[in-house]
This record gives structure tokens, sequence and C-alpha cells, in this order.
């Protein structure tokens, strides 16, 4: 009996025939034998469960990013507690009383909270965590590239004949915006063109401010850009939300770019060009690196996910109105 319990546990440890092990592992599978996890918890000292902090239920990129982080932690056999904790509230304790209501064995924490205290609310916990899309000095992470996609994002923009792009930006103070600021401009510096900052309008990460930071673009840059690099999907809805409203024809007049690819990239008018990121192989990974923090190993380098290429949609166009250089 000790000898089944070892191979349908999986311990590492196992001095088991490998043709006792592929018998053992074929009546399991006939019986539809499934391991008990309150008292593989109990063995073990954990709850084989992990908490997901998200700070937007309804942006593309944290809904992808649970979707492979639920794959991902079943395939270990953990359960996954979803939290929404909007932007700006404060800690004050909320993520340890996540940890000790559910008896969660780690965390995964997309956050827009401010460094220091996050890290420190973080470490409060007692349990290991893992943070999602941004990084943090030397703490546990899996995030995306933003500044390659940015510079992606704007070259495709570039080589269509635009000099004068906008910038609908993130949070000026945060990884991510600033990472893809700093794509954007190293774009642009890298054919010669100088850094405006009056095309650069941060927008966050939702529909209003994308649809507020365009019709401030418009009202402010002269002469009127002739693209805009959008930070997220999300936010370039808004902005061609502004621009059709402002008579502005996409691309005509105007081409738009955005920064992670979703299922309303297709749906929105025209269709967005995007750059695509693999939003849920971070969720993926960042729950088998926090798998194996739970098991004790020491965290590794924080890991950034490189774009998986531009989808080609109709926003974008090359100039109307200036000559391609």
């Amino acid at each position: 009996m000790s000898t089944v319990s070892r191979v349908l546990n999986g311990a590492a440890a196992q001095r088991v025939s490998d043709e006792t092990r592929a018998r053992i592992l074929e009546a399991a599978k006939a019986l539809d034998y499934r391991p008990n996890a309150l008292a593989r918890g109990l063995r073990a000292q954990r709850h084989f469960s992990l908490g997901i902090v998200v700070p937007q239920l309804d942006n593309p990129v944290f809904s992808s990013a649970i979707l492979g982080a639920e794959a991902a932690a079943s395939a270990l056999g953990y359960s996954l507690i979803i939290s929404h904790r909007e932007p700006g509230r404060a800690a004050d304790g909320e993520y340890s009383r996540l940890t000790s209501t559910h008896r969660v064995d780690g965390l995964l924490v997309a956050s827009l909270d401010e460094d220091r205290g996050l890290i420190g609310a973080l470490e409060a916990t007692g349990v290991p965590f893992v943070l999602m899309n941004r990084r943090i000095d030397a703490a546990p992470a899996v995030a995306l590239d933003s500044e390659a996609a940015a510079r992606i994002g704007t070259d495709h923009l570039l080589d269509l004949g635009h000099r004068r792009i906008a910038h609908l930006a993130g949070r000026p103070e945060g990884f991510n915006g600033q990472a893809r600021l700093a794509g954007y401009r190293n774009a642009l510096e890298a054919r010669g063109l100088p850094f405006d900052p009056s095309l650069v309008e941060p927008a966050g990460y939702t529909v209003d401010g994308g649809y507020q930071g365009t019709t401030a673009l418009l009202a402010k840059a002269a002469p009127r850009p002739t693209a805009i690099l959008a930070a997220t999907v999300v936010s370039a809805a808004g902005g061609l939300v502004a621009l059709h409203e402002a008579g502005i024809a996409v691309p005509g007049q105007m081409s738009m770019v955005a920064i992670h690819d979703a299922p309303i990239a297709a749906m929105v008018y025209p269709p967005l060009t995007t750059v695509r990121t693999p939003t849920e192989e971070m969720g993926g990974q960042a729950v088998r690196l926090l798998d194996r923090l739970i098991g004790g190993e020491l965290a590794t380098s924080p890991a950034l996910l490189a774009p998986t290429g531009l989808v080609l949609r109709r926003s974008t166009a090359e100039p109307s109105s200036s000559p391609r250089a």
C-alpha cells in the first residue's frame, strides 16, 4: 500500500520500477482515482490554495492572467481564490486578512500600490508571494516587457511614415508606465526624432482615461499628431470614442496602436492594431514560481516576458497629410 501511495502522490524519492509505476497509474485511471486534497494538505502542512489579487477585473490583461494562473494552479493541485482590490485603497493589513481568512499558501499580486507600502504589506502576511505585471527591486515577480512592446508599436507607426506620434501613457510613476514611455521614446530617438513631452498624456488603464487623455491631446498638441500609441487596449478603446466624437477618421486622419491584444480589439471600430503580449503565460509562470517558493526554493531573478508579435488590423495606415520619409 505504501508503494501505491508514493506513486499516486508523486513522491520524489520512489524506489519503484517503471513497470510497477505504469500498472499503478493505469489502475488508478481505470478507477477514476483522485488524491484527497485535504489529507494531502494535512500531511504536507499546506492548504493547497493560492490567492490572486488584481486591481481590475474588467481589464483583459488581468482576466487573461487569471486564466493562465487558474490552469497552472489546477495542474499543480491548488485551488485559486480571486480577490479584487481597487487601486488607491489602503492596504492596512488587507493582504494578511486574506491569507488568514482563506488560509492560502501564497499570494499572486498585481497591484497599483506604491512600491514600499506594497512590499511591506506582503511581507507582513508571512507567506510567499509573487508580483505580476510589475517589478520592485529583487522581489519575486513575473512581468511583461512593456518597453519592448512600446517600441514595437512605435516602430510600426514610424515604418508607416508617421513622425508626429502621441502616447496615451499609463501611470507615470509605475513600472509599466515608465517602461512604455521609455520604449516609445527610444524608438523615436533611434530614428533621429526628438522627444516632445507635449505629445504624452497620462490616461491610465481605463476607457474613461483613454477618452479624457485623447481629448486633452487633441486640445493641446499643435500641430496635431497623426498617430497614437496607447498604453493598453482598454484606454485605446476610449481614445477611439474621443476621435470619433471629434470627427477624426481612423486611420485616415489618425492611426492608433495599442499594447496588449484582447477580443475587444477586434470588436471596436475600426479594429485595433495591437502588440500581443503573453498575459496568460504570465499568470501561469507566476503560479509555478510561487509553487517553488512555497516548496522552499530561493527566489530567482524577476522574469520579464517578451512580446509575441504585432497584430495588424485596420486602425493603422500611412499618414495622409505628410510624405513618407
